[in-house]
């Protein structure tokens, strides 16, 4: 066969078969016709004792010249021991991001995370991830990729964060599977948007507002004791809001609420005698196991954030969450002079730098221990109590 050119190429006959005519000057280089008439180049070498061949691109779509090129690059790596045509192969083969967030969902989320938190990583795969990815293959997606989806949700740093989040876990897992190499991660180096933490907590003022609220909607009937109970326990316990919620008769005891299954896995919560005392006071409902009743027979509460939502305006706290009164309980351990270290213990913090976040708070005891100090040392050291004008000028 003489060298493969355009002209010879279209000049090639229409048969009732496929067949091949192949270039003299790059040996493996050739063309496939079809009956249809459709012109493909291809590529073809021996590897392992197998005839290996894959289609480079269509004559009209590429020229001779181009596919040439290409065909000298890919038997090139042959002759550095690659074998090109498996990897193209392998790469079609390939999984999907769309098939890798199902897999993900299935293996991964709905077998070691909370209901809540699967509910909330498969809204992420639905929302942001599959719309932009899904059609990628795994081994293709690139930082840029990561960094051009947390960049479109820039309006929403916080979901942003969380999707980045996502995305870096099933990627880490990708590797876990073989999906991608080792240390590949497309998500590593995309940073974060910044956070502002918001540890919003009561004041003494506001949160006699507030049990003076619910003391109302006791009396007056306007909530049921269920509800009122559950928001006077999460502010004695410090619980979170699905602890108190899901909260069974049976896991009390004299002293203490034994959950087996929180965000940090089982917990032993103290029951001091206030939180008691509201139990105490709260009406069993025969055949439902669960301390918050909810309007479903047998079932707890499914919804609080609307009766908060009723109670906080009815206190004058408009922009308080539920969660608020979780870092009211932290912070006014925290004020009154408990170490960190037991904060944490009581609010079921695995890591001491999450507890940390009210540190800040625990200066005031140390400035009121350090002002009974130094007033107990004055009068030895004769000192005066008489204010200072520091904007006295000395001669």
């Amino acid at each position: 066969m003489p060298k493969l050119t355009k002209r010879f190429v279209e000049n090639l006959p229409i048969k009732a078969t496929n067949y091949f005519a192949w270039d003299d000057e790059v040996r493996g280089f050739g063309v496939r016709i079809m009956p249809s008439g459709v012109r493909t180049y291809q590529v073809q070498y021996l590897k392992g004792g197998r005839t290996r061949r894959a289609a480079i691109g269509r004559h009209g779509v590429l020229t001779a010249e181009q596919a040439r090129a290409k065909a000298k690059d890919l038997l090139g790596k042959v002759a550095m021991g690659g074998n090109p045509v498996e990897e193209i192969s392998i790469h079609r083969r390939a999984s999907t991001v769309g098939a890798l967030c199902d897999r993900f969902l299935e293996v991964h989320v709905l077998e070691r995370c909370k209901p809540s938190t699967a509910a909330e990583y498969k809204r992420g795969l639905n929302i942001f991830i599959k719309p932009a990815l899904g059609a990628f293959k795994v081994v293709d997606v690139k930082r840029k990729d990561i960094a051009a989806i947390h960049h479109k949700m820039k309006e929403t740093p916080y979901q942003a964060n969380r999707v980045l989040g996502v995305l870096s876990k099933m990627f880490n897992l990708a590797e876990v599977w073989g999906l991608r190499p080792d240390g590949s991660n497309p998500c590593r180096h995309v940073p974060k948007y910044r956070e502002l933490k918001r540890e919003a907590f009561l004041s003494q003022s506001e949160l006699q507002r507030l049990g003076a609220t619910l003391a109302a909607c006791e009396l007056d009937g306007s909530e049921s004791p269920y509800i009122v109970a559950a928001f006077r326990l999460l502010i004695l316990t410090g619980c979170r809001l699905g602890e108190i919620q899901t909260l069974k008769w049976e896991y009390l005891t004299a002293k203490r609420m034994e959950l087996p299954d929180t965000k940090t896995g089982a917990r032993r919560i103290p029951l001091p005698k206030a939180a008691r005392d509201v139990l105490a006071a709260l009406p069993r409902v025969v055949g439902n196991p669960y301390v918050v009743c909810g309007a479903v027979e047998g079932r707890h509460i499914t919804d609080l954030q609307h009766p908060w939502r009723r109670v906080r305006e009815r206190a004058g706290l408009p922009h308080t969450r539920i969660h608020d009164l979780r870092h009211t309980y932290a912070s006014n351990a925290v004020s009154s002079g408990m170490p960190i270290q037991m904060v944490g213990k009581l609010l079921g913090h695995t890591q001491i730098q999450t507890t940390m976040r009210y540190a800040h708070l625990a200066d005031d005891p140390v400035l009121k221990a350090a002002e009974e100090n130094a007033s107990s040392l004055q009068s030895a050291l004769g000192i005066g109590s008489q204010p200072v004008n520091y904007l006295r000028v000395v001669p």
